[in-house]
């Protein structure tokens, strides 16, 4: 996706995955029968909610089972690309990608699916909610177009604008435009955090915006946008990008991994399978996370609150 980048990975990084014991229940070390966990090399995709993934799963594996984790910040389709060159060992949220599926599972056979994280992606378009309110028809994709010139910014000239996030997020949007015959201009923030801002100031200025989003995510708790309905997702309707004219599929999210690094069996694949959470779950760390709190932090405040999840976890088999 999509999915996205609130502030940058090195400062993020800054002081994060200490050697900090949480207490509790939770076994700080591991049982001295497990194999050893070695080296975990974690894909970092851009935006909040995968770094909240990152964060809990490389300190439970730094202070859980004594494994060495190094994180790669990469995009999303450079990180399937990892699988191969063996410098990635796992993708901890993807968004559907039936194409790097079948290139890098079934032809390539360097991934595998490691299950679901639990959480269920959605991608749309957005309006804040004053609009909303005020214009309770322009959550119809219909009626877009009688408001197009209210959209417009210099950035779109003579069309609305339709704002995207990161550019490394993959999209049906410039393809929507042009078949639903919409008079909008795809337009880039740049970033997660920039798309975010957009929409709060739209939102406090009460501003003509509508945009790319997608849940989980944390900022929905502070303005809760609202999705703009376009014809209904059927399966196959999104088969060629070129003609694509639905809405975005609902995803349940899952993981993938390197092959010959699960084959390896280490302690780091198991708990990485049993990994699962909520959207709740998410958005609580990636609040955190984007109020510039280090993934260290937000990971032990997470997991202190939720012994029996990450139990759950470490269980072995």
């Amino acid at each position: 996706m999509r999915i996205r980048q609130s502030w940058t990975i090195a400062a993020a990084l800054a002081g994060a995955l200490a050697l900090t014991s949480c207490g509790g229940d939770i076994p700080s070390t591991p049982p001295s029968t497990q194999a050893p966990c070695g080296t975990v090399n974690i894909a970092v995709n851009p935006w909040v909610g995968y770094e909240a993934n990152v964060a809990v799963v490389a300190y439970v594996l730094k202070t859980k089972l004594g494994c060495t984790v190094e994180l790669k910040s990469l995009t999303e389709e450079v990180s399937w690309q990892g699988f191969g060159s063996n410098t990635v060992d796992v993708v901890l949220e993807n968004w559907g990608h039936e194409d790097l599926k079948k290139k890098y599972i079934d032809d390539q056979k360097v991934a595998v699916q490691v299950g679901a994280t639990g959480n269920k992606g959605i991608i749309g378009w957005y309006v804040p909610p004053w609009l909303a309110t005020q214009y309770p028809d322009i959550t119809d994709y219909k009626n877009l177009n009688k408001y197009a010139a209210q959209f417009k910014t210099t950035e779109s000239g003579n069309l609305g604008q339709l704002l995207l996030g990161d550019p490394s997020f993959v999209t049906n949007d410039e393809s929507l435009v042009k078949n639903l015959k919409l008079n909008f201009k795809v337009v880039y923030a740049g970033s997660e955090n920039a798309l975010i801002e957009a929409f709060r100031t739209a939102e406090e200025q009460k501003k003509f915006l509508i945009g790319y989003f997608y849940e989980p995510q944390w900022f929905l708790a502070d303005v809760p946008l609202v999705h703009v309905n376009l014809p209904a997702y059927t399966a196959g309707c999104d088969a060629d990008p070129k003609t694509v004219a639905c809405d975005y599929a609902p995803y349940t999210l899952d993981k993938i991994a390197r092959k010959t690094w699960v084959d390896l069996a280490s302690p780091a694949v198991n708990m990485i399978k049993k990994f699962t959470w909520t959207n709740e779950d998410q958005n609580k760390v990636a609040k955190d996370i984007a109020d510039k709190m280090s993934y260290d932090d937000a990971a032990k405040k997470w997991v202190d609150a939720n012994p029996d999840k990450v139990n759950a976890w470490l269980a072995a088999g």
